[in-house]
């Protein structure tokens, strides 16, 4: 996030929908609310509207909360967030807003980042904000969405879903990750880091959400892939072979891949790919190593094939990156200190 002469912290506002979910509506509080500078000020500014004048906005629990601002708070916002809620009425039934939410949402300014959580994806969707582009929700959802709106290109497998300025997440705890991604990519791994330390959540969840999906339950002997992750990870900077992390399962290469899919939702080579952006990340902006050094060090071997697997996972170059984060990263040592 670019720093101007005069401060001013990013604003998020989020939308409190009736029938909302009281859990989804606090993430943002909780996330954005902790990250501050290395001089004390918040870096984000966290607000909440209700799209009718302020007062009160059923939740699908026992209680009502009291939202302070009205609509035209959207006005003001840097990001806007969507959690989700159970009484979308025809948003959810047909795929059309009603005009009470158009009205509200017509004061969005061109160029705000968008994000939803769980069913609020519906809401960005039915306002054509999705046309076109990826998306997910909640697994359960998955099926629905992509039959109510066609022209959205629905994964039902992965917990959040990084478009650039429109973000969706799956369901519930996936609101953390999605907010937990939007903090790092502002402000950098340490950070965030930070802010998952504080919430005593982790900073990065392997896999998507299939790990999730109900499926016939396996046979209790069977073991799963932690041990081999673990001693992948103390062995990232050395190439690692597929044969190598199921031996440390004594199992074949093909139970391993099909076990360790249905651990992870995604593939051994992915995760080993995920987890190299991710130790790249950190060394780009904790260390002077030379971006031939931290490509090593990575496991990705020259600076050739780190360049190409952090433009493809992160839409910048190792220097780039550098230069965004390594000066925020200070900073946030520094405020540790």
């Amino acid at each position: 996030m670019r720093r101007d002469t005069e401060f001013r912290p990013h604003r998020v506002v989020v939308l409190a929908l009736d029938g909302l979910l009281p859990f989804e509506l606090g993430i943002p509080h909780r996330i954005f609310g902790r990250p501050r500078d290395a001089g004390g000020r918040l870096l984000y500014d966290v607000v909440t509207c209700s799209i009718r004048p302020p007062g009160p906005v059923q939740t699908d629990a026992d209680f009502a909360v009291q939202v302070e601002h009205g609509p035209e708070t959207l006005a003001t916002a840097d990001t806007v967030i969507v959690p989700a809620s159970y009484e979308l009425g025809p948003v959810f039934e047909q795929g059309v807003l009603t005009g009470e939410l158009a009205a509200a949402l017509a004061h969005i300014r061109p160029g705000t980042r968008l994000a939803s959580i769980c069913t609020g994806v519906y809401v960005l969707a039915a306002a054509g904000l999705l046309d076109g582009r990826p998306a997910t929700t909640h697994w359960a959802d998955a099926e629905r969405l992509q039959r109510l709106f066609p022209q959205i290109k629905v994964d039902p497998g992965v917990l959040f879903i990084d478009d650039g300025d429109v973000l969706t997440s799956a369901g519930v705890a996936a609101g953390i990750d999605l907010c937990l991604h939007m903090v790092r990519r502002d402000h950098g791994t340490a950070v965030a880091n930070d802010v998952a330390r504080r919430t005593v959540v982790p900073p990065h969840r392997d896999g998507g959400q299939a790990q999730y999906i109900a499926r016939p339950v396996p046979d209790p002997q069977q073991a799963s892939t932690t041990t081999a992750r673990a001693w992948t990870l103390g062995r990232l900077h050395e190439p690692v072979q597929l044969r190598d992390m199921a031996a440390q399962e004594s199992m074949s290469v093909r139970t391993f891949t099909r076990r360790f899919r249905e651990e992870t939702g995604v593939s051994p080579g992915q995760w080993l790919t995920q987890q190299r952006v991710e130790r790249a990340r950190h060394l780009l902006e904790s260390t002077d190593r030379s971006v031939d050094r931290v490509a090593r060090d990575a496991g990705f071997g020259t600076a050739q094939s780190m360049r190409r697997h952090l433009q493809a996972a992160l839409g910048v170059t190792p220097t780039a990156y550098r230069r965004t984060f390594r000066a925020e990263s200070a900073d946030a040592a520094s405020l540790r200190r």
